[in-house]
């Protein structure tokens, strides 16, 4: 590692990507992700009342500021903020609906910066598991993600108050000759448990292709 790497300054990721992750307004646009390196698990269920969802989530969270941690104190590699948590949700055979998720399927992430590496997750996941025993830290994975062209937009109130938004954001997305094409994909920039939910942004993001296109 390059001795430019052992800086003391903090690496914001976040802010390096811009208007993915730092969107100025409410305004709908046009983006496309690079391939994002990802802590990822999966499940199924209401994540309002399932189980497997609390504990996928605080094995996500454990494991990222585990590596952040194990990382900095190794000070091979730059001091960063761990990003937000990112989740993708849809169903097996019915339409998507952000009021119906007795049936949901959802994949949570959280982006990891490029110098992070396979055996830094497994040494992450060792500790992480020493700390607090948590089965979803078994069905954990690093991968890369690669989500394509997409529109998105930011919702600024409560979760239960995205469907507007999400309506404007498709509406935008067929004016501008697209249909959506993949998974519903949230990004939670508030924690909910410290901000008011009136307050509360988080960029919804869905994957577009053209119209005439059978994606």
């Amino acid at each position: 590692m390059t001795d430019s790497l052992k800086s003391t300054t903090k690496l914001d990721i976040k802010k390096t990507f811009g208007t993915l992750y730092s969107p100025r307004g409410a305004t709908c646009v046009l983006v496309t992700p690079p391939v994002l390196p990802v802590l990822a698990i999966e499940g199924t269920g209401d994540p309002n009342t399932a189980e497997a969802w609390r504990e996928a989530i605080e094995a996500l969270y454990s494991t990222a500021y585990t590596l952040k941690f194990m990382l900095k104190k190794a000070g091979a590699t730059p001091n960063y903020d761990v990003m937000p948590l990112e989740a993708l949700w849809w169903v097996s055979d019915t339409a998507f609906s952000l009021e119906d998720r007795r049936n949901w399927l959802w994949r949570a992430i959280i982006v990891q910066p490029d110098f992070v590496t396979d055996a830094h997750v497994a040494q992450a996941i060792e500790l992480a598991r020493k700390k607090k025993s948590n089965p979803a830290l078994d069905h954990l994975r690093f991968e890369t993600f690669d989500e394509g062209p997409c529109a998105q937009v930011m919702h600024i109130g409560p979760y239960a108050e995205e469907p507007p938004t999400v309506q404007r954001l498709l509406e935008f997305i067929h004016a501008q000759g697209y249909v959506q094409s993949g998974k519903h994909h949230e990004i939670y920039l508030s924690d909910p448990q410290r901000t008011a939910p009136a307050k509360m942004k988080t960029i919804i993001r869905l994957p577009i292709g053209h119209a005439h296109s059978h994606i």
